[in-house]
Formats: C-alpha cells, sequence, structure tokens
C-alpha cells in the first residue's frame, strides 16, 4: 500500500487509539501533545514525533493548529526495497525537531501536495516525498539505541550558549541543536548533566558574569545585560545566592579569595519541571518580568 501525507489540525479533546501502520506527526504551527505508550511531550511548530504501528498514543491540538502526518503501512514503498533500512526508524516511539535543511524541505512537501496532481500520480508522488523525508531523519536520528543513548554535544552547546547570552534562551533553541523535542532534549540533558537546561544555563550566566566582574570594570548594569539578566537587580541576587556576595564586594575583593565558583550544590532547582525558559532567574520580588509563553527574566 502506498504512503499517505496529509495536512489536518488536532482538537482540543484528548483522543487516544492505536492503528497497524506506522505514523508520522510533524506540527507546523501551533503545538499539540503526545504520549506514546508513556513517552510523552509537547511537539511545537517545525517538531514532531514518531508512532510505531500498533503503539497505542494519546494526542491533542493546542488552540489553532495544523498538523502534517505520513501514515506508513509496513509495506509501503518508502519502507521496503531500496528503502527498507528506513523501517529501524519505528523500532521505538521518540520526539524530533526539524534542523534548518529539514525545515526547507517540509516547505517543499506542503508545495507538492498543493499542486493537485492526479490520484495515481499524486500516490507515487507522496512515496518518493515520504522515502525523501525518512532517510533524511534516519540520518539524523540514527537507530533506536543509538537516538536513545548518544550523548549529547555539550561542547556545541556551550559554544551557542556564550554567543547568545545576552539572548533570552530558550529550551527549544538548545533542543534544536540535537534535532530533539524539548521534553526528550530536556530529559537527556538532565541525565547527562544532572542540571535541567535552565540549572545549566544560569550557571554559564554566572560564571560569564563572574569573570566581568573580575577582569573588567564595565559598569554592573551593563554586565548584567551582556550576560543575559534582567538587571542589576537581578544579578545581584544571583551573586548572593549563588557566591554569598554581591558583584560589587566580589570586585572589591571581599571574601573573593573563598568564593566557590558556581557549582549544581548552588542552583536552585527550577519552579517547574516543564519551564520552556532559559532566561536568567530573576528575584522572586523586585524583578522585571517579561510575560509570554516561551520567555521570562
Amino acid at each position: 500500500m502506498p504512503s499517505t501525507i496529509r495536512q489536518i489540525p488536532l482538537e482540543s479533546a484528548t483522543k487516544h487509539h492505536s492503528h497497524d501502520f506506522h505514523q508520522i506527526v510533524i506540527t507546523l504551527c501551533g503545538s499539540s501533545e503526545f504520549e506514546i505508550e508513556g513517552l510523552g511531550g509537547r511537539v511545537n511548530a517545525f517538531s514532531g514525533c514518531i508512532v510505531p504501528a500498533n503503539h497505542e498514543h494519546f494526542y491533542s491540538g493546542n488552540g489553532y493548529n495544523r498538523q502534517l502526518i505520513l501514515d506508513l503501512p509496513e509495506d509501503a514503498p518508502a519502507l521496503t526495497g531500496e528503502h527498507r533500512e528506513l523501517v529501524a526508524l519505528f523500532d521505538a516511539p521518540r520526539f524530533f525537531a526539524l534542523d534548518n535543511p529539514l525545515r526547507h524541505y517540509l516547505a517543499f512537501v506542503e508545495s507538492e501536495l498543493a499542486q493537485g496532481f492526479d490520484t495515481s500520480a499524486m500516490s507515487f508522488q507522496q512515496d518518493r516525498l515520504a522515502a525523501t523525508l525518512l532517510g533524511s531523519l534516519k540520518a539524523r536520528l540514527g537507530a533506536s539505541e543509538s537516538a536513545s543513548q548518544r550523548r549529547l554535544n555539550l561542547d556545541q552547546i556551550d559554544r551557542f550558549i556564550r554567543h547568545h547570552l545576552a539572548d533570552e534562551l530558550r529550551v527549544a533553541d538548545l533542543a534544536k541543536l540535537a534535532c530533539l523535542s524539548e521534553a526528550h532534549f530536556s530529559e537527556r540533558f538532565r541525565v547527562q548533566t544532572g542540571l535541567s537546561p535552565w540549572q545549566y544555563v544560569r550557571r554559564q550566566r554566572l560564571h560569564a558574569a563572574r569573570q566581568l566582574v573580575l577582569q573588567s570594570r564595565l559598569p554592573l548594569t551593563d554586565i548584567a545585560i551582556q550576560t543575559g539578566f534582567a538587571n542589576q537587580s537581578a544579578l545581584s541576587h544571583a551573586f548572593r545566592r549563588s557566591y554569598g556576595l554581591s558583584p560589587r564586594q566580589l570586585r572589591q575583593g571581599v571574601g573573593a579569595t573563598n568564593t566557590p565558583l558556581d557549582s549544581a550544590t548552588h542552583l536552585a532547582p527550577s519552579s517547574t519541571s516543564g519551564a520552556t525558559s532559559l532566561a536568567s532567574s530573576a528575584p522572586s520580588s523586585g524583578a522585571s518580568v517579561k510575560t509570554g509563553a516561551l520567555s521570562f527574566r
């Protein structure tokens, strides 16, 4: 049987079922929630999930959303013949994020679906489009065991954080580097580092701010801005909490020789395990707050 590719919204009411064909769901806009045999996560725009055949899954849409859904029977041309190795993608459920090349390919898929080919030509074209997408995903995700066990590239993540310290970093920004969903990335990150992404970025911000306090004469307000803190007050609060003294005291040499570097023991856990923002924490009172679904300071 051929592959089929369709675009639909998901209703907000949670539904569940299983089916005898493999499926890939990619969110084009909005977001959705999926739980596949106990593995759950939010699927934001340009992220997706792999649903192996006969796996019960729960799903719902969040507000206005649009999903690209690939239905792939086991005997589909995209999974047989010269493409038979691609079936390894469906050894286990997983979540993923699309990098820029795949986002461009996704736009091409959408434009092809809108061409209005006749039924036979469209069926053939959908199989070719599906095979290319599956091959690209497999090249990025690898086999099931390597995808679940492969270590995150912390050097790459560190470089990205250093280059974007002044920005409102989000979990999605880091997850994209690893081609993972936010939920899967956060889980893998905590297993590998012992910290949540939020805690890790906060440590990087504090370390960079400490170096600037000690090695430059920049005003503390500028240091706060350059390292991603909402304001000087937020920077001072974070310093006192982690180092036991203010940035001004550190610069003046008060207790500087005995002040420990930031570590996991100095980091307070995120107030919500599912937080998606990596903007630096501000004091619980008196701090400026930026509202929004994905960012805060």
